[in-house]
């Protein structure tokens, strides 16, 4: 734990059922080093949830020890979709269903209810920046990169020069609904992934845990006759993979073989785009057995197609601290608003 040694920054990360907080002072060092969680209270409705947020602000001011005077600005990200400016979209979100939630503009609330400036950020843009600022240090603003966070969906983030792309309506880096080529990449009779968006073939019908249970998994377990997965439930049986995986077992390595090769197939596509000089990849297979990720990473790397120049460039990495990327992303994005000259 450190004191402030000027003016600070907060981020918070907002999350279905817990928000996690830190605060990042002016020379860009972190205070807290560990999750400092609370409960959400999203399922309550935007104003409890609100109030919940503000909870977690002045609980991580308290726990800091820092005087809420030198807060010049407050992160907040939360998941998707929502607007660049915090709108969460009209049509909803896995994790705001209640349709009051339905083009809430949850940062001005909170920026209302705390009066200070508050910056919104995506969940994973935030996890996107704070990879690129935390592998880059003070080269970070002349550096570019892409990441893929892999989760119940496919989240994104394309960072130019330290700062994350929104976009005109706040949707660039939706890198889970770029379609990828599919041939070589699905099996003989292998059926079409479909993605919950609509879309058919995009990288989140392959790369994620829906992607899993709706696509992947049922396909596989045909290819695997007598699997004991077969016999559970499937929600559950794509939840339990990753331990299978783990255990190299060969059902499991198929699935998510061809989920790094499908991640793969975007990073082809995103070094056509932006040619990064960093490739990331977080969520699941972060928090996995250190061999289980690094195999996944370098299947990833392996069929990413880069020109000999981009070789010699570009590097493939890992999101850090995973659990305490989109508080810390939040917060980058907070200290940039405050430092960016007008």
């Amino acid at each position: 734990m450190r004191t402030p040694a000027s003016w600070v920054v907060v981020g918070l990360d907002n999350g279905g059922t817990t928000n996690n907080a830190t605060v990042l002072d002016a020379t860009g060092q972190y205070l807290v080093d560990r999750l400092v969680e609370t409960p959400s209270r999203v399922r309550e409705g935007p104003s409890v949830a609100v109030d919940s947020l503000a909870t977690a602000f002045e609980g991580i001011l308290e726990l800091t020890g820092t005087v809420r005077t030198l807060v010049r600005a407050v992160g907040l990200d939360t998941p998707g979709p929502a607007s660049a400016t915090g709108v969460i979209s009209s049509k909803g979100a896995t994790n705001f269903s209640q349709r009051e939630w339905w083009g809430f503009d949850i940062r001005g609330a909170l920026e209302r209810r705390l009066g200070l400036p508050v910056v919104y950020t995506n969940d994973a843009n935030a996890a996107a920046l704070y990879a690129h600022h935390e592998y880059f240090g003070d080269s970070a603003t002349g550096r570019s990169s892409v990441s893929a966070i892999v989760g119940t969906g496919l989240g994104g983030g394309v960072v130019q020069d330290g700062t994350v792309i929104t976009g005109a309506a706040g949707m660039a880096g939706e890198l889970g609904h770029v379609h990828i080529p599919t041939h070589g990449l699905l099996e003989e009779g292998q059926p079409m992934p479909e993605c919950n968006c609509g879309f058919e073939g995009d990288a989140e019908s392959f790369a994620s845990l829906t992607g899993i249970e709706k696509n992947l998994l049922p396909y596989w377990l045909t290819r695997f006759s007598g699997h004991e997965l077969a016999s559970v439930d499937i929600r559950k049986a794509a939840k339990l993979l990753r331990g299978y995986g783990e255990r190299d077992d060969p059902l499991a390595r198929a699935v998510f073989e061809q989920q790094a090769k499908a991640i793969g197939r975007l990073f082809t596509i995103a070094a056509n785009v932006t040619d990064p000089h960093a490739y990331f990849v977080g969520g699941g297979v972060v928090e996995a057995a250190p061999h289980f990720r690094d195999w996944f990473l370098a299947t990833v790397r392996e069929h990413t197609l880069l020109r000999e120049e981009q070789v010699h460039a570009a590097t493939f990495a890992l999101v850090p601290d995973l659990d305490m990327a989109g508080a810390r992303g939040a917060a980058v994005a907070a200290l940039d608003s405050v430092q960016r000259p007008l």
